[in-house]
């Protein structure tokens, strides 16, 4: 495979996507690299002014090997044009590198997540390449990446072979977590409540992606593997995005890092894991309040919603649910 095309999901703030359009044109390999934007339609006739605004700036997009600009005619919601676009691209490409308008990446983001794309190609058990990681403390101490069963989707990408997986009946996915051992493991150590949002999402009380992808890949004992200092900051936490409140607590400093050792054991670190666990524990100490409600800014943004998904699924003869 050669240069992993990369999908950009646009909706209604142009401010944010010329940023993030500058620091992507930035990037090692961005003019090798296939640009594919999904610019969704303004919801209501009161959004059509900064849906233009938007396509204004996409009509200017230079820098990158080619551009394609998918102009939606209907409002998708942003979990469901992520799903069809992410679908569509694998299929073609068998690999997609994912970014939404309001995440600033560094100039060697783009280098990264092709040679990891590159290294784990054929490892199995490896779904998910993450740019962003937590600012955890000492998290540097891991090396220069580590896996972990737990993914992020700021900045992002995956190979066909593990998107095959995803399953969005969250009815399934919870009667395949029906021990109290997987479900704590599920919500990482008991610190992060995964498990109810997928309660909810299958109750119709909360409108989810992203827990079901973490789920699909948990089944599955997929890993993510990340770099120990993060490639993505996300400047859409200042209260202005559709899915999250203002919040800094995610706030990361861009490496600088151009070379990286890549992690030969395919296994989750368990120093990783607590890590996880330690920076989950820290902010419900420090808001003092019930983790599905000191969470809320984050787990809307890094797992995601959406409405429906387009594809179809069905399952195979080993159980598992496939997107065709």
């Amino acid at each position: 495979m050669g240069v992993a095309p990369i999908a950009l999901f646009t909706y209604n703030r142009s401010e944010h996507l010329q940023l993030t359009l500058e620091a992507l044109k930035r990037c090692d390999l961005a003019n090798e690299s296939d640009l594919y934007v999904f610019s969704d339609a303004p919801k209501t006739a009161e959004g059509e002014v900064a849906v233009t605004k938007v396509r204004d700036v996409l009509a200017r997009i230079d820098g990158f090997a080619s551009v394609k600009v998918v102009a939606r005619q209907h409002n998708f919601g942003l979990a469901s044009s992520i799903i069809s676009g992410v679908t569509e691209l694998c299929r073609i490409h068998g690999q997609v590198i994912v970014l939404e308008d309001d995440l600033v990446v560094s100039p060697a983001f783009l280098r990264f997540m092709n040679e990891a794309l590159r290294q784990y190609r054929d490892q199995n058990s490896v779904m998910q390449v993450s740019g962003y990681v937590l600012p955890m403390p000492r998290i540097t101490q891991l090396g220069d990446t580590f896996m972990c069963r737990v993914p992020t989707s700021w900045g992002w990408a995956t190979w066909d072979r593990a998107w095959k997986y995803f399953n969005q009946d969250s009815g399934w996915l919870l009667a395949q977590l029906s021990s109290a051992t997987l479900r704590q493991r599920f919500d990482v150590d008991g610190t992060y409540p995964y498990l109810e949002m997928l309660q909810q999402h299958a109750e119709g009380r909360l409108d989810v992606w992203g827990v079901r992808w973490y789920a699909s890949m948990f089944l599955e004992e997929g890993l993510c593997i990340y770099p120990t200092e993060s490639l993505v900051q996300n400047i859409g936490m200042d209260g202005s995005g559709m899915h999250c409140d203002a919040s800094t607590r995610f706030d990361v400093r861009l490496s600088t890092k151009d070379r990286w050792r890549f992690t030969q054991a395919i296994e989750e670190s368990h120093v990783a894991v607590e890590m996880f666990s330690q920076f989950f524990r820290t902010m419900r100490a420090q808001n003092n309040t019930a983790a599905t409600t000191s969470f809320s800014p984050w787990f809307r943004r890094v797992t995601g919603k959406w409405h429906s998904m387009v594809g179809r699924v069905r399952s195979s003869s080993s159980g598992r649910r496939k997107v065709q």
